[in-house]
């Protein structure tokens, strides 16, 4: 998975909030984990509800009560119905929560074998990690030895030819639009066979 440790990546997940129980919230700050869930500014989600944006700072920080028009506004604007503005995410999760990542604006983590592009980085509890990954080695003898990681892994190849290596399995030539699916805790490692980096979307399954 990556030429550092790849536990880092899954690191970098699990402090960000991987398995914290969520506390019951109550209307302001629900409407405000809400709307930073999907990464977007005061201005951004007043716009999306149709309301001021002064009148949304006084929903979030408690000083106003939202009539029920407001209310109404509020979850068309957060794609949620009425009653969800009320009900407390469940074990940790918020729901109707999305995180949009642009081409190219993704975290990214450069390493001798990898450069990896983490995606979704905003959003925290996350129970995957996907990243987009240029494959920058050509041989195994690159690698210092197996990565190994909890979880299982998807593997998917957007441009270019991969040579996947496993533990024990032979290994796999694969081409854009080939995939793979297998176990994280067997030694896997990949390396590219094309003149130009290949490029893969990996996503890791966090347990």
């Amino acid at each position: 998975m990556t030429g550092q440790d790849p536990k880092s990546l899954i690191q970098i997940a699990r402090q960000n909030g991987g398995t914290d129980r969520a506390e019951p919230l109550d209307l302001g700050a629900r409407v405000r984990e809400l709307r930073k869930a999907r990464a977007w500014t005061l201005e951004q989600a007043a716009n999306q509800a149709g309301l001021a944006r002064s009148t949304l700072s006084k929903i979030e920080n408690g000083q106003m009560s939202p009539t029920y028009e407001a209310l109404k506004k509020l979850a068309v604007g957060l794609e949620i119905s009425v009653p969800q503005l009320f009900t407390p995410p469940q074990q940790g999760q918020v729901g109707g929560r999305m995180s949009v990542t642009k081409s190219g604006q993704g975290n990214a983590q450069a390493t001798v074998t990898y450069e990896h592009e983490l995606l979704a980085e905003t959003l925290t509890k996350k129970q995957m990690l996907p990243y987009r990954a240029r494959v920058r080695a050509r041989s195994m003898e690159e690698f210092d030895g197996w990565v190994r990681h909890d979880g299982e892994e998807f593997l998917y190849v957007l441009t270019g030819v991969v040579r996947l290596y496993t533990e024990f399995y032979e290994p796999v030539e694969m081409r854009r639009g080939d995939s793979a699916y297998y176990d994280a805790t067997m030694g896997h490692n990949v390396v590219s066979l094309s003149d130009e980096d290949a490029t893969i979307l990996w996503v890791t399954a966090l347990t």
